[in-house]
This record gives structure tokens, C-alpha cells and sequence, in this order.
């Protein structure tokens, strides 16, 4: 740990039984740690050092799960190169956790199913049915 991660004390009463910790920024961390292979839905960062892209999108990439990704960059190209190869329903670069309702927000593998938000995820709760009508007379070879 080498940045918050402590308990929040004076929280409001409905919350006091929880388990709230500050944001937490971990290094040293390795690929089959916990904190790094699992979902932690809060403020926590790992940091691990990598050599090249194709070993950070293929480290990025071994895990069940793939809700969203990031690439921080001042290679714009670099960046799309990247987030097109990680498998992550979301994707930014140079920002992170940006949510606009218009946009479609799920993940891939085992982080859920689907879209939410946006025509996406209208399509995600519909299936498409096409129906033709003939309101006239319809030729057919068939015996009535």
C-alpha cells in the first residue's frame, strides 16, 4: 500500500457498519494477486510496470473479467492501437470513468451481459422481430 487505503471513521449512522476505506494506490503488485485479477468496485489503483504494448494488453487481457480499461498516453495512435486489442466493454484514454448517459456502459467476459444506457442498451433488453403483412390478394401455388 503506498497511498490511503485507511478506514473511514465519522460516517453517517446508516453507514457506520460498513467497510469504507480511502482511496487506495498499491504498487509492487503482480499479476496474480487478487487486488489485480478481481473487480474492486471503489477508488483503488495497482500499479504494475510493463515493457512493451503487447505484453501490457496481453497481461491486461488474462482475467475473467473485463468491465473497463484505460490507456494513458501522449500517443493518441498508440492509445487507440490499444484500447481496440483490450477486452473491456469500456474503454478511455488520457481520462477514465467518464459515464455520459448517451453512451453504452457494460463489460465483457464475466462483468456482465449486456449494455445499460444509450440506444445500446435499449438493443441490449429487445429482441428484433421483422413481421410482413399482405393486405391484398396473395398469389399462391398451394390448394386452399
Amino acid at each position: 500500500l503506498c497511498y490511503g487505503g485507511t478506514a473511514l471513521d465519522s460516517l453517517p449512522g446508516d453507514m457506520k457498519d460498513g467497510y469504507f476505506l480511502s482511496p487506495a494506490i498499491f504498487t509492487d503488485c503482480r499479476d496474480d494477486m487478487t487486488i489485480v485479477q478481481e473487480e474492486i468496485f471503489g477508488m483503488v489503483m495497482t500499479i504494475l510496470p510493463f515493457s512493451t504494448e503487447d505484453e501490457v494488453v496481453r497481461r491486461a487481457n488474462d482475467t475473467n473479467f473485463g468491465l473497463a480499461a484505460g490507456v494513458f498516453t501522449q500517443n493518441i495512435q498508440r492509445g487507440h492501437r490499444m484500447v481496440q486489442q483490450l477486452s473491456a466493454g469500456v474503454t478511455w484514454i488520457n481520462n477514465y470513468n467518464l459515464a455520459p448517459v448517451e453512451l453504452p456502459w457494460g463489460g465483457n467476459k464475466q462483468s456482465g451481459i449486456g449494455r445499460e444506457n444509450g440506444v445500446g442498451g435499449v438493443e441490449s433488453w429487445t429482441q428484433l422481430k421483422s413481421v410482413y403483412v399482405e393486405m391484398g390478394n396473395v398469389e399462391c401455388d398451394y390448394p386452399k
